[in-house]
């Protein structure tokens, strides 16, 4: 049997089948979630979850957002986990521990903006990477045309947003912004790459 025959034999199947009437579709029950007790070993080793996961590389950014509550300066932090999730509506999505201590001054703010480093910006990263110090001594940068949060010098490319929702992620929290502007700057060598614990560029 041909494919167009294969092809009519599985419409004929399938009309002959009895099919249930459409209905709405039941949600699967909510896994069952609980913390690792005292005492007892967690499924996977911190250390090698780390290390594998490591294999797999990534882009850095710096997420920023303007000052808010009489602050003196903008707030911001180096983050890796960032990701495009939605094309319509233009969707982004990135991930914050829940103890950052910058993270409820983006939230307060209700804005950011996603700062994708250029190669040459390891230092930048560093800076941003840092818990207690003004990480914007020294850093140049312009306000985002639209939430007015840091847009780096620099930058190989931007990502202008509002927070669009945030969502509970284990010791992590996704937070989704919903795009208002972007672009690209001027960068040669192409961004800045994080593989295995270090950064490295695209060959």
């Amino acid at each position: 049997m041909g494919h167009a025959g294969m092809a009519a034999a599985a419409v004929r199947y399938l009309r002959s089948a009895e099919v249930p009437p459409a209905g709405p579709v039941e949600a699967l029950p909510r896994p069952e979630l609980r913390c690792v007790r005292e005492g007892e070993r967690t499924p996977v080793d911190q250390g090698e979850f780390r290390r594998v996961l490591g294999n797999f590389p990534t882009g850095v950014t710096v997420v920023t957002a303007p000052a808010t509550d009489g602050a003196d300066s903008p707030a911001g932090f180096a983050c890796q986990s960032f990701s495009s999730l939605s094309l319509d509506p233009p969707l982004v999505v990135f991930l914050v521990g829940r103890t950052s201590t910058t993270w409820p001054r983006i939230a307060r703010a209700g804005v950011f903006c996603v700062n994708v480093l250029a190669a040459g910006q390891g230092e930048v990263c560093r800076a941003f990477a840092v818990s207690g110090a003004d990480k914007f001594t020294g850093v140049a940068y312009d306000p985002a045309p639209v939430s007015a949060s840091p847009l780096l010098a620099g930058a190989a490319a931007w990502i202008d947003c509002t927070i669009h929702a945030v969502h509970t992620g284990g010791d992590h929290l996704i937070v989704v912004g919903r795009v208002d502007a972007l672009g690209t700057g001027e960068a040669p060598d192409g961004p800045l790459v994080f593989h295995r614990g270090r950064f490295a560029r695209l060959a």
